[in-house]
């Protein structure tokens, strides 16, 4: 592997993992924020209205901070990716132009709707600016999805003079793949924003001011996670990794931390996959069960990594390592938001401090399940950009060294540190202002 390429790689993957930290919330954010204000406008209980305004600023300044980091994404296409973009732009320039024009543009213009017309239209067409954010938010989140699952799994072109043509947009929008690693992608946002806001609630609770306020985050926050969390596991999570089993084996296999083809495999619930030997290190196996998650079947038989190519092998140990942090984080938050949801029943969730600090302390984990689920869809890929199409060592471009790159990127980290510090200083002093007025409108 070239310097050039390995430089490539890094950048876009920093760049990338740092971007998604805030499209991840405000996706899932969005959302609840339209929850928000369906409730208010259905009850005429003004606190939902002033808990959706003070999460809306969170909102915002989230939004702006992902505006700002992805810009430099689609440069890439052009500066390091230059073959890629060649061979494969008549295709994902479609979905990327739509994400911006039909997705971006309407969510920002009904963003500053709902941030300054409040006292200027009327309450449903408020309402309305909201639920459109939420839109914009989730459809912007598909036209990316539909863009990556096309390079997962190349649907609707055609071949000529050596690059990808597209000859159904229709067919580019509905990839199969697209069609459980969209809601799965979603579900996971809806998690990391459920969990952002009962977090803060908890705060509220723990220092005791904004109690009003905290006691409205925490309980939408508690019914949202674990509705979605369970969600995430089955039937997006589940129907997702049968999608992975049918159109990327080999990614599935180095998932599983499988080397060796078995009938009845087992599944590892940990274990540490030794390269060399080829074998997993001190497993804890669940019989049969990967068998029957991979093809409904538990006599069936899965193909390991021993039989296919060492050259179409994905980064074995990061593909596996990131799996089961994602998994069995998902598993905790389950359990984690199954407790809550039994204190809040109970109703003594608001007076047990030692479970408030459980969620706001939960609060960076739905992040790091988000950015190991993404390390294992991208990397898991590999050595493919474009999954049988075009290897990642032949899309890059030609006239850009590495260390113009590996230059470029020491800008990047020095660039978002400082915004990642001002992101933080911000968002800690608007959550320390709280709601304008308590929750008074």
């Amino acid at each position: 592997m070239n310097d050039a390429l390995i430089a490539d790689r890094w950048q876009f993957g920093f760049t990338i993992m740092f971007h998604y930290l805030f499209p991840v919330l405000t996706m899932g954010l969005g959302v609840l924020i339209a929850v928000l204000k369906t409730v208010q406008l259905l009850r005429g209980d003004e606190r939902y209205g002033a808990l959706a305004r003070f999460w809306a600023k969170l909102f915002a300044i989230t939004f702006a901070m992902g505006v700002v980091t992805g810009i430099p994404m689609e440069f890439q296409f052009g500066t390091n990716w230059a073959r890629f973009s060649h061979f494969a732009g008549g295709v994902v320039g479609q979905t990327l132009f739509m994400e911006g024009v039909f997705a971006f543009f309407a969510e920002s213009s009904f963003l500053g709707l709902f941030l300054f017309g409040e006292r200027r239209v009327r309450p449903v067409l408020h309402w309305l600016s909201a639920v459109m954010v939420a839109l914009g938010a989730v459809v912007s989140g598909f036209f990316i999805i539909a863009t990556d699952a096309w390079m997962q799994h190349p649907v609707a072109y055609e071949m000529v003079n050596g690059r990808a043509e597209l000859t159904s947009l229709w067919g580019l929008l509905t990839n199969p793949y697209a069609l459980w690693q969209f809601p799965h992608a979603i579900s996971g946002s809806i998690i990391t924003a459920s969990m952002v806001m009962a977090g803060v609630g908890a705060y509220y609770l723990l220092s005791r001011k904004f109690e009003d306020a905290g006691q409205l985050s925490v309980k939408i926050g508690v019914i949202s996670g674990l509705a979605f969390s369970l969600i995430s596991l089955f039937p997006t999570g589940a129907m997702n990794g049968e999608n992975v089993t049918k159109y990327q084996p080999i990614k599935m296999a180095a998932m599983e931390g499988l080397f060796r083809t078995q009938e009845g495999a087992p599944i590892a619930i940990i274990g540490m996959p030794d390269t060399e030997r080829r074998e997993l290190m001190d497993p804890i196996y669940l019989p049969r069960v990967l068998s029957f998650l991979a093809y409904g079947d538990f006599r069936a038989k899965v193909v390991g990594l021993d039989d296919y190519p060492a050259d179409l092998h994905p980064p074995i140990e990061l593909v596996y390592y990131a799996y089961h942090i994602m998994v069995g984080l998902g598993t905790m938050f389950i359990a984690v938001m199954a407790i809550a949801a039994f204190l809040l029943w109970r109703g003594t969730l608001y007076t047990s401090r030692w479970f408030l600090w459980i969620l706001m302390l939960a609060i960076p984990f739905p992040y790091i399940a988000n950015e190991a689920g993404w390390a294992v869809a991208e990397v898991g890929r590999q050595p493919w950009i474009v999954y049988g199409l075009q290897r990642t060592a032949d899309a890059t471009s030609t006239n850009v060294s590495g260390g113009m790159t590996w230059f470029t990127l020491l800008g990047f980290t020095g660039m978002y540190s400082a915004l990642g510090l001002l992101y933080l200083f911000v968002s800690a002093r608007i959550i320390e202002a709280g709601p304008d007025g308590g929750l008074q409108p």
